[in-house]
């Protein structure tokens, strides 16, 4: 007899669950099938939940449970967001309430001027709530984008000699960090009759601020580069910052091509190599 995750879950898993809401019963597989994380639309009695897990070398539903214990609750407040149920960081789960609403990515309001307005205004909220400064994260991003460079990956020997030569040149500065979402873009944000929610935190950490931007300024911004505009106003301020943006999209640019060939992602793996040539030309 099946169960009632229909054997997606491991039994520690399915338990800790199971002692939170009772008994649920599946409505549908969200997972995006990509790495080892499962989000499960579950309903138990008259409520509904998300169910995320993940595998133990995993690290997304930690960073995401943190989000949830202390930061989400001013997006909470506001209905942005979804009210946080239980987690488990050793069993790798994380239960919240369930958000009615479509992806906004792919959708109708995909480039709509007022979705990225209440954005700006989502992700400002997000970010106020605590800022403090960091000596050594410009130091750990660069590294990191580094050590990237240094394993494997498809990038022309070319392009990442003078990607590296770019990072190993650039000069780190203490940084204002906030809590940032990580991966601000609307693939991660929900409409319901054109109310923007917010969901996924697993790339959750505290950076600076316009980290959170670099994902739409090479994507729907450079389409349709008004849509910055609105996004800046319901942000209320713009936190760009002349010196650090060029190395802070060439570090997400490196990230993105590297992270999408270890996962056998060859559109995203295509989309970073774009990125990394873009990054290099404005760099």
């Amino acid at each position: 007899m099946s169960s009632w995750h229909h054997d997606l879950l491991g039994p520690e898993q399915a338990g800790f669950i199971e002692s939170r809401l009772g008994d649920p019963t599946l409505v549908e597989d969200l997972s995006w099938g990509i790495v080892d994380t499962r989000v499960l639309h579950v309903r138990a009695g008259s409520d509904e939940f998300v169910v995320k897990t993940a595998g133990p070398g995993n690290h997304h539903i930690g960073r995401e449970i943190a989000a949830h214990e202390r930061w989400t609750a001013a997006l909470v407040q506001l209905d942005r967001t979804a009210r946080f149920v239980a987690g488990d960081r050793e069993r790798n789960v994380l239960i919240t309430e369930y958000q009615p609403g479509r992806l906004v990515e792919g959708g109708e309001l995909e480039l709509s001027p007022d979705i990225h307005r209440q954005a700006g205004k989502t992700l400002r909220a997000f970010h106020d709530q605590h800022e403090r400064v960091d000596p050594e994260y410009e130091a750990r991003a660069t590294r990191k984008a580094l050590a990237a460079l240094d394993g494997e990956h498809r990038i022309a020997p070319e392009i990442a000699e003078e990607a590296r030569g770019i990072l190993a040149g650039y000069r780190p500065r203490p940084a204002r960090v906030v809590p940032t979402h990580g991966d601000w873009h609307p693939r991660n944000w929900l409409q319901d009759a054109g109310r923007l929610r917010a969901i996924d935190f697993g790339r959750f950490d505290f950076r600076p601020a316009l980290t959170d931007l670099c994902r739409l300024a090479t994507q729907q911004w450079l389409d349709a580069p008004a849509l910055e505009a609105a996004f800046l106003e319901g942000y209320g301020t713009d936190p760009l910052d002349a010196e650090v943006w060029p190395i802070e999209l060439l570090r997400e640019a490196v990230g993105t091509a590297t992270w999408a060939y270890r996962v056998g992602d060859f559109a995203f793996e295509t989309h970073g190599h774009r990125l990394l040539g873009a990054a290099l030309a404005r760099c």
